[in-house]
């Protein structure tokens, strides 16, 4: 039977049924060991009881009434978002994608309403933003705009770590930086704190917005709740998406009121966005992912590392290195990280490749440190098969 879903994704032969923390249950009854997290999205993993009781008890009071009133849930999580961040004001989307379609229509806006004519957004090579038409236009990489031109004008890349290229692209005339604080998509490619500050300070002098994309890095994925806060700086603009709904659709722009202020009634909407469900769900995220869970992500994070760590000396043939921070770790291959990926389905365990010849582990925060041992010893069982 051929499928009637449109066939934009390699998917593997692979259906699952049911989850619970750490584990997935395919059709024919066979657990998965689950390292991937939905691509960072289910970061309390799998059928969270606290989560399935906020969204059971939302759902049967109320899921969406629109925009057009106000809304309880959207606010209490803005405000819990605004009093742990450097922001000031917040704005749901149901995606990274649309978060990133915000920050480019409101840096735009800003410039706009000073009478400056700065359009040009700055980006690097290897980033990952989304896929609408801004997103791709944003990253620019071949594979994702061949065939969807003209491109959205106004973006620039960058390759990745070269200092010297950004303090010569970036000018009194640029209008904002957008970057990942961690690659992703791009292989796991961490920017060191010393760049981070470097480019604040770039772009203070020049009056450039700094966007830092925080979709698949953010909500504690590094042991803080976003990664930046371990360089001491923050953005004007920041997209949020993926982990913060705990697996339900939920996204956010957060801004500074500088950065923000062009955005005024009228300017930009949602008919989805910030809808209750999604809100209260969000809030129960952020409520468990406190102080206390983010030190835990962080000793979880060392055991794991140090059985990665582990894996490169024992099969040097197969991994090369060990990458990435907290709980978005890669293992830079000597092999197709999708030969790794397959070899690891038949040990029943669930990775996600990357460019740059990397293997992404991206497993849910709270991941039991039995499943940690019990991840390596798979990773382990398939760099054996792979070197047979």
């Amino acid at each position: 039977m051929i499928s009637p879903v449109l066939p934009t994704y390699n998917r593997a032969p692979i259906a699952f049924v049911s989850g619970a923390g750490s584990w997935l249950t395919a059709e024919d009854g066979t657990r998965y060991l689950d390292l991937g997290a939905g691509i960072a999205v289910n970061a309390l993993g799998h059928a969270h009881p606290d989560l399935v009781a906020t969204l059971t008890e939302q759902a049967a009071k109320l899921w969406h009434v629109s925009n057009l009133y106000r809304i309880p849930e959207q606010e209490r999580l803005a405000t819990m978002l605004v009093d742990r961040t450097f922001a000031d004001t917040v704005f749901f989307t149901n995606s990274g994608t649309e978060a990133c379609e915000l920050a480019i229509k409101m840096t735009r806006k800003y410039w706009y309403d000073k009478g400056e004519a700065r359009t040009e957004i700055i980006a690097f090579e290897g980033a990952f933003h989304g896929r609408s038409t801004g997103a791709i236009a944003a990253a620019g990489a071949e594979k994702m705009v061949k065939g969807f031109g003209p491109l959205m004008p106004g973006f620039r890349q960058l390759p990745w770590g070269d200092h010297d290229a950004l303090r010569a692209a970036i000018t009194t005339d640029t209008a904002a930086v957008i970057i990942e604080p961690i690659q992703g998509e791009g292989g796991i490619r961490t920017l060191p704190d010393a760049c981070l500050k470097g480019l604040r300070d770039l772009c203070d002098t020049t009056g450039t917005l700094i966007i830092f994309d925080e979709v698949q890095c953010g909500v504690g994925r590094t042991g803080k709740l976003f990664a930046h806060e371990w360089s001491g700086i923050a953005p004007d603009i920041m997209m949020v998406a993926k982990g913060i709904g705990g697996g339900f659709p939920l996204g956010a722009v957060l801004a500074t009121e500088n950065a923000a202020s062009g955005m005024t009634p009228g300017t930009h909407g949602s008919t989805y966005g910030g809808n209750p469900l999604g809100c209260a769900v969000g809030a129960k995220v952020l409520d468990l992912i406190d102080d206390a869970f983010l030190a835990q992500v962080s000793q979880k994070a060392a055991r794991f590392r140090q059985g990665l760590e582990g894996l490169v000396a024992s099969h040097p043939a197969i991994f090369d290195s060990v990458r990435g921070q907290g709980l978005m770790l890669g293992l830079k291959c000597r092999v197709p990280p999708t030969d790794v990926v397959k070899a690891a389905y038949a040990q029943h365990l669930l990775t996600v490749p990357a460019a740059d010849n990397v293997l992404r582990l991206l497993p849910a925060l709270n991941i039991p440190d039995t499943d940690i041992t019990e991840a390596i010893a798979r990773l382990d069982r398939a760099a054996t098969a792979l070197a047979a």
